[in-house]
């Protein structure tokens, strides 16, 4: 082999034996180039700056239009307008599920009688379900068992 000073960009003919090894095969090679292996340095990636780039690239999670800006608007207006409504009613005394009770009577079980048949007899136009509860609180009844035919019962009325 000859070793002679090349000019840059000039290519040299080498002889390199075959991998089977029955003839040698001419390959052509670049100046200035090595064959030695080259030293390999790992890293990750956020030492290449890539974790930096993916959160530019990253698009937005959520990206309104002016139709949805309205529409969102709309919706929030409605909720909060259906609060402060229902509040209002509510200190208004509209939306009160407990009768206002004028006064209580007192009335004696009949054979027969329930809480409810009460309820309905002595406030007619009241929820029997919340003029059951009353009678009970007042009477100190826990269950319906414990109503006896000819008890006084102490009932709320309008």
């Amino acid at each position: 082999m000859r070793t002679a000073a090349l000019a840059a960009g000039a290519t040299q003919v080498t002889t390199v034996p075959e991998v089977d090894g029955n003839r040698p095969t001419r390959r052509r090679r670049i100046a200035g180039t090595t064959t030695e292996s080259l030293p390999v340095r790992a890293c990750s990636g956020d030492d290449l700056g890539r974790h930096h780039q993916l959160a530019e690239i990253e698009p937005p999670a959520l990206r309104l239009t002016r139709r949805g800006r309205m529409l969102l608007t709309t919706v929030s207006v409605l909720v909060f307008g259906a609060a402060i409504a229902v509040l209002g009613l509510r200190v208004a005394g509209v939306l009160d599920p407990a009768p206002q009770f004028s006064h209580t009577i007192s009335v004696q079980v009949g054979a027969g009688q329930s809480l409810w048949s009460i309820a309905q007899e002595t406030n007619p136009t009241a929820n029997p379900a919340t003029v059951v509860d009353q009678i009970a609180t007042l009477n100190n009844l826990r269950t319906p068992a414990d109503l006896t035919p000819g008890q006084t019962l102490q009932v709320p009325v309008r």
